[in-house]
This record gives structure tokens, sequence and C-alpha cells, in this order.
């Protein structure tokens, strides 16, 4: 199994952020350096142990969609070697788990798209019948596929905070109170976010996977043009159903970390930090699971 990294430590460029998953630097005024991590989180908390390889899948993977998609909206990279940024000795740290990319002002909401009622939409339905405000159909099935993809964006939360899922008409005011022409902004990347799923989902489906759901960031540049940020259909920000195996009315098995959140659930923690350690078996099933969805989705594996 390969080594771990749970935290970057490049010491060449200054530190801005540490999120739940990735380290971000400065590397001028234009361009920032994003390191993938192996930390996992899991219900907002970032458990102790990290889940080798799985920067490396993460950064692949999102790669790959950026390519894939880049016809639907512009992204984040720059094209610029990560190795070429940073010290030769802090190369390791980046090789194959970082991305240069481009300064954007980030749009203060998480574009989550969803085609299947599932975890905390599926418990939004049961109690309102609806899920961030979108009404659905009566009787519908735990895991049941929608009759058209859903936007249901969330606030954005600090690390150990939890997200929340509002409407669109309260996504659309947050981001006219922080970013100019911002309730149009809101409404493109509403648009954007829904085709960007559909034509992902399509993909996958040919691959043997469902594509559950998912989670999309947009920025916008200083001309104001939005663009694709963060990461893109990874096994982090998205949820992986084998097709083969699903089935309506519980919940399917998955690619994503939704493994390590089944074993969470098993335990005696209020989900607050600090996060319970993971047994060995956890930790190489859950690496095992990430590999998969990238070798299944793009049929290359990791080296």
């Amino acid at each position: 199994m390969t080594t771990a990294l749970f935290e970057s430590s490049i010491s060449s460029l200054p530190l801005i952020a540490r999120g739940k998953v990735r380290d971000i630097y400065a590397v001028d005024d234009e361009r920032l350096l994003i390191v993938t991590s192996d930390r996992l989180s899991a219900f907002d908390v970032v458990l102790p142990d990290p889940i080798p390889g799985k920067g490396a899948v993460l950064t692949a993977l999102a790669l790959f969609w950026f390519d894939r998609l880049a016809h639907v909206i512009p992204n984040q990279l720059t094209g610029i070697a990560p190795e070429d940024v940073v010290t030769g000795a802090e190369r390791d740290q980046v090789r194959g788990r970082a991305l240069v990319v481009k300064r954007l002002q980030p749009l203060p909401i998480e574009a989550v798209v969803r085609g299947y009622v599932i975890g905390s939409g599926w418990k939004d339905y049961q109690q309102t019948g609806a899920i961030c405000g979108v009404a659905l159909p009566a009787g519908l099935r735990q895991a049941a596929r929608l009759p058209a993809p859903i936007f249901t964006p969330a606030t954005k939360a600090a690390v150990g905070d939890h997200d929340e899922n509002v409407s669109f008409e309260v996504a659309s005011a947050r981001c006219a109170e922080t970013i100019p022409n911002g309730a149009a902004l809101a409404a493109q990347a509403r648009d954007a976010a829904i085709r960007l799923y559909s034509e992902a989902a399509a993909y996958a489906a040919g691959r043997g996977i469902i594509i559950a759901d998912t989670k999309f960031e947009f920025g916008i540049d200083g001309a104001g043009t939005l663009h694709l940020i963060d990461e893109a259909l990874t096994p982090d920000s998205s949820r992986f159903w084998p097709a083969d195996s699903y089935r309506e009315g519980s919940s399917p098995p998955s690619f994503d970390k939704q493994y390590v959140r089944d074993y969470l659930e098993t335990l005696d923690w209020n989900k607050k930090a600090p996060g319970p350690v993971l047994p060995q078996e956890v930790i190489a099933g859950t690496a095992a699971k990430y590999a998969e969805a990238y070798t299944r989705l793009t049929g290359r594996t990791i080296d």
C-alpha cells in the first residue's frame, strides 16, 4: 500500500488555507497550488486516518472530468505542472496529487445536483415531500430515480461545521449579497450544474455506474466569467452506485466514502471532532473503492 499524505508541507509557497481535504498555497497573484491530501472527512469531521492513494485518485478523476466537460463551461486549470512551482525537495508532495489553478472568486454556495432520492435528500423528502423546496411526486421510495435532475444548493460551511441545504431562492440571495451580478450567476451556475451532471451521468451509465448526486463549485474571474472550480465528479463530491446492484427501496452499495459512513454509523460516536480511528480493513477497503471508481469510469488504473 502506498504511503499516505495526511498534510502537505510546502515551505517555498505561502499557505493560504487547509480545507477538509485540500491544502491551498499562493503561487502568485493569479494562480494557486492546490494539493489534494489523503485526508478523509465524514459527517464534516476530518478523520485521523488518511486513505493511501486517495488524493491521487481524486486528482486524476477530476482532471478526467475537467477535460471531458470543458465544452460546457470554462474551468480552473492553467496547464502548469505542479512540480514547476515548488522546490525539488517538495516535488514528491505534489506529483500526481496537485493542480496549479487560476485564482478565482468562489460563489458562496455548493451547487448540488440530485438525480436520485437518497441521503439528506431522502430525509428531507420523507418529512416535507420536497428537497430544498423542490416539490417531488408522492410515493417515491428510497433511492428512486427522479423524473429529472434537480438543483438543491447548500451553503458552504467551515471545517467542522455542517453545510446547510437551502432553496434556490436563498442561494440566489446569498450570491447577490456577496458578488456583483450574483443572482444571475446563481442561475447560470444552476443551469451549468444540471448540464454537467446530466452529461456525466449519461457517460457513467455506459460504464456501469450510476451517479446518484454530485456537488460542484463555481467561481468567477475578473471579467465575471463563471468557471468550474475545486473538484468535479469524484468519490468525495459524488455518490457513485454500481448499476448492476442498484435496487429501489434501499441504499445501494457505493464507490465513495459512504463505505466509511456506513462503518461510522455502527459506532457510538456523536459525529463531532475528534473522529474515531479507522480499522485497517476499513482503510484498505475505502482505498480500493476509490481506485475501482476511477478504473470503472476511465478504463485506466492509478499508478
